[in-house]
C-alpha cells in the first residue's frame, strides 16, 4: 500500500508555519503585507508574495479537506435551506455571488455568475444538491429566478418566503464583505470563485456560534478547531 506523499515536501517552511500563515489570510480581514509583519514579530520572515503562494497552493487544499469531512456526515440530513446572492463588482463590472446557508449558519456552496437568470439558479441548485443532498426546506427571497429554477426542479411547493425569514443568509454575507474590503475587491471572477469556496470552508471551521454556548463550552470547541487545522495533511 502507498502513503501519500505530503504536500509540503518540496517546502523549506515547515507545515506549520504555512498553516498559520494561510489561517490567519483567509480567516481573518487582513491584507498581504499584514500577514507577513504578524509573522515578523513570531520571527519568521517571509514575504508577502510568499503568503500569497501559500494561500494559492494550500487554500483550496486545505478547504477541500475540511469540506469532505463535513459532507460526509451532512448528506444524510435534509436541513432548512437558505438561498440568497450577494452583488459583487469585478473591474466595475457587476457580478452574482449565489450562497447556499444551512440552518446553522454555515455556508454549504458559492457560485459566482455574469448574469442572474433561471439557467444560472438551476446550475447553482443543482451544484448544490450533489454534493450536499436534496434539503428538506428551502428559503429564499421574492426574486423570481429561484421559483421558476425549483419548480423545473420539482421543489416549488416547499420554497418559503417572507420579509426576515431568510435574515440567516443575509448575515452570513457579513464574514465575506469584511474580507472583500480588506483586500479591495477582486480582480478576475476566477479568483471571486476561489476565494469564495475556501473562505466559507475555513469560516465554518472556526466558527463557534459564541453567543450561543457558555465560555467553557466555546474555548473547548475552539481548541478542538484549531487542533483539527493544525492536523490536516500532517504527517
Amino acid at each position: 500500500m502507498t502513503q501519500n506523499r505530503s504536500p509540503f515536501r518540496y517546502f523549506k517552511t515547515s507545515p506549520e508555519i504555512i498553516r498559520l500563515a494561510v489561517m490567519m489570510y483567509i480567516r481573518f480581514p487582513l491584507s498581504l503585507r499584514n500577514v507577513e509583519d504578524l509573522l515578523h514579530e513570531r520571527g519568521v520572515e517571509v514575504s508577502h508574495e510568499t503568503v500569497r503562494y501559500w494561500w494559492n497552493r494550500f487554500g483550496p487544499m486545505f478547504a477541500a479537506e475540511i469540506r469532505k469531512r463535513r459532507v460526509q456526515g451532512m448528506r444524510s440530513s435534509r436541513w432548512r435551506w437558505h438561498l440568497d446572492e450577494m452583488f459583487v463588482k469585478i473591474n466595475g463590472k457587476q457580478h452574482y455571488l449565489w450562497r447556499a446557508v444551512d440552518h446553522e449558519g454555515e455556508v454549504l456552496e458559492s457560485y459566482v455568475t455574469v448574469i442572474r437568470d433561471k439557467a444560472a439558479a438551476l446550475k447553482f441548485l443543482r451544484k448544490s444538491m450533489k454534493r450536499h443532498g436534496r434539503p428538506g426546506e428551502v428559503v429564499t427571497d421574492r426574486l423570481r429566478t429561484y421559483g421558476a429554477a425549483l419548480k423545473e426542479m420539482g421543489r416549488g411547493d416547499d420554497r418559503e418566503m417572507g420579509r426576515w425569514t431568510n435574515n440567516r443568509a443575509e448575515n452570513s454575507h457579513l464574514p465575506f464583505r469584511r474580507r472583500e474590503r480588506a483586500m479591495q475587491r477582486f480582480r478576475r471572477m476566477r479568483c471571486l470563485q476561489k476565494f469564495a469556496s475556501v473562505h466559507a470552508s475555513v469560516h465554518n471551521h472556526f466558527n463557534q456560534e459564541r453567543s450561543l454556548s457558555s465560555r467553557s463550552i466555546f474555548k473547548q470547541n475552539r481548541a478542538a478547531a484549531l487542533a483539527e487545522w493544525r492536523g490536516l495533511f500532517a504527517a
